[in-house]
């Protein structure tokens, strides 16, 4: 059984901070909880925000046994999924080695029993399995935590082995959080599966439901000339306590709701701090290196906002204490009641910004929080840089090569080729990105014309796709997600190459697909977004359909799309693309740029 006293690391704050230099010395220290009571300036904050003090109460306790639980009290209205914790604590499953007694049982013994249907289909997502019930009866999607979206060619072929040992039912995607999922999964593997992450470095703990999500960070951490920070260290703490070093952490197992964090290392924010529930931004104050928080970015089907400053500054070596606050904060003072109102963001709103903030800054290792650094260090005025095809590193004489992934599916063939390559051209290292997309690092520049002429980039993962399709995100789809009312992979594929048939751009158009409203593939920070629906057709039959959306920015001046047309059929977005396309984003049709680029040639002989 864990310890409620986690081992959490700290990085040493360095004296000056000097630009680009990641923070190189690591020191240890432990971390005891401590019993938090409501300080009287958060209890007079919360009198004038028109709370009552006993709000202020934790809703949660810890047990003997080390985990969290809701209150008896606080138990009333809650929804079905805190009873599902109530009824059985889920890292039961991976603490106390459940997994093993579960994965010994027949699909017909599980189904028996409703403790154990929802063993299968509720608290596994804790270890990170979701079964497709409704689409794999008796396979599961296993979701791996890969902070900074940085992976190895071991790693990669390990996952690939598994995979590729379920045939045509295996395969794996790159997800919007820099991560891996592997498809095709049977509960009798699972636990030979968890030992071969282990032995390769990884784990797929705590990775689903009411847990932290893998913790987002530059792409290019690292090699990148321009970049503010290398956030690798960064993520890899966060990750590292989010899981207590992959051995399950109790502490932060019962959220009210899932929730996201990343580290901004670069001006291109690639990491869309916006839409995380907590982000950090790089900022110096009195000399030192630290960041400025955001807090409550989310999406959900209900309501999508973005986060908000929270008017507070770390230094470098309390990265991890103020997230283990913010969370404590969330865990025991979030709603339990409607699931679609659970998420951090209703709770600043409920508290105010002020009094959220007194409850983290308590929950502090010395109970302070010092206000907002003025010199913030990402340049607002910023042009996001392209990370796809060959650019060169801050490492003299090496390059990066940004593979275009489409819409983040591949195969096992696909992953062992693409860990030869990472072996063979550069240092054995992958890096993921939220788009989907995969990046080759530490490629000498003597090498990179092989590795461009390899067929895997000739054939399937192009450096330089084309502009609509370069920016296309799809989530899983009702292929094999129970939740996504329409197919979106092979569709968004299909609807694109049909627009550049019809329509060329002079500039790359990011267009996102996501299959329900629960928006996983962020349809909402796209410059074109498709979220799948039923509708009916121009005879009155019902089909699959989209609600599309217009004006998602990413970047210093980020902003999320709304909703420009909905419940459009499938079968006619392509008209409806088009039209987009050249009304808002400058197209022309294909004729004519055929003949534009035709006159362009005579007049140049």
């Amino acid at each position: 059984m864990a310890s409620s006293t986690s081992l959490q690391q700290f990085l040493a704050p360095p004296t000056r901070f000097s630009p680009r230099r990641p923070t190189a010395t690591v020191q240890r220290r432990m971390t005891v909880m401590a019993t938090v009571t409501p300080a009287k300036e958060a209890a007079s904050a919360a009198a004038e925000n028109g709370l009552a003090e006993e709000r202020l109460e934790p809703r949660v306790e810890q047990t003997e046994g080390g985990y969290w639980v809701l209150k008896e009290k606080y138990r009333a209205g809650i929804n079905p999924q805190e009873k599902v914790k109530l009824a059985k604590e889920p890292m039961s499953l991976v603490l106390e080695d459940g997994i093993r007694e579960l994965a010994a049982k027949t699909m017909e013994e599980i189904d028996a029993t409703k403790l154990h249907k929802e063993d299968i289909d509720v608290r596994l997502k804790w270890l990170g399995l979701f079964h497709r019930r409704k689409h794999q009866y008796g396979r599961f999607m296993m979701r791996l935590k890969l902070p900074n979206g940085v992976t190895t060619s071991e790693q990669t072929r390990y996952l690939a082995s598994v995979i590729e040992g379920y045939g045509e039912q295996g395969c794996a995607d790159v997800t919007t959080r820099q991560n891996w999922q592997i498809r095709g999964v049977v509960l009798p593997d699972v636990p030979a599966i968890i030992k071969g992450l282990n032995s390769v470095g990884l784990t797929s703990l705590q990775s689903g439901m009411d847990n932290v999500r893998n913790p987002v960070g530059n792409p290019l951490a690292g090699i990148d000339p321009q970049e503010i920070v290398d956030t690798r260290p960064y993520t890899n703490l966060l990750s590292a306590f989010v899981t207590a070093n992959s051995r399950g952490n109790p502490d932060i197992t019962n959220l009210p709701r899932k929730w996201n964090v990343c580290v901004v290392g670069s001006h291109d924010l690639y990491e869309h701090p916006h839409i995380n529930d907590l982000a950090y931004m790089p900022a110096v104050k009195d000399g030192r290196f630290g960041f400025n928080l955001l807090v409550g970015g989310f999406f959900s089907p209900k309501r999508c906002a973005e986060a908000v400053p929270l008017d507070a500054w770390v230094p470098s070596e309390d990265v991890v204490a103020v997230c283990k606050a913010v969370l404590e904060a969330y865990r025991d003072l979030g709603a339990r009641g409607n699931r679609q109102k659970t998420r951090m963001m209703w709770l600043i709103d409920e508290l105010g910004i002020e009094v959220f903030r007194s409850e983290v800054e308590k929950r502090m290792p010395e109970k302070k929080l010092e206000r907002v650094a003025e010199e913030e260090l990402v340049q607002k005025q910023w042009e996001r840089r392209d990370y796809l095809g060959v650019h060169p590193q801050k490492q003299p004489g090496l390059s990066f090569v940004g593979l275009h992934i489409p819409v983040g599916r591949v195969q096992a063939a696909d992953m062992f080729e693409l860990a030869r390559l990472a072996d063979e051209y550069g240092s054995g290292e992958l890096r993921l990105t939220v788009e989907q997309n995969i990046i080759i690092p530490n490629v000498p520049n003597s090498r990179v014309e092989e590795l461009l002429g390899e067929p895997l980039l000739k054939e399937r993962f192009s450096p330089e796709p084309s502009l609509l399709m370069r920016g296309l995100v799809a989530c899983t789809g009702n292929q094999f997600c129970g939740q996504a009312i329409i197919e979106t992979k092979a569709r968004a594929m299909k609807v694109t190459e049909e627009v550049e048939r019809r329509v060329a751009v002079g500039r790359p158009v990011r267009m996102h697909w996501t299959g329900c409203p629960n928006t996983c593939g962020q349809v909402q920070v796209a410059d074109i977004g498709f979220m799948g629906c039923m509708t009916r057709d121009a005879e009155g039959k019902v089909c699959e359909g989209a609600d599309v959306y217009l004006g998602g920015r990413i970047g210093s001046d980020s902003h999320l799309g709304e909703v420009y047309k909905k419940a459009v059929p499938c079968k006619d977005l392509v008209p409806v693309v088009v039209d987009i396309l050249m009304e808002k984003f400058g197209a022309v049709p294909r004729a004519r740029e055929d003949e534009e680029e035709e006159e362009e040639e005579v007049g140049g002989n």
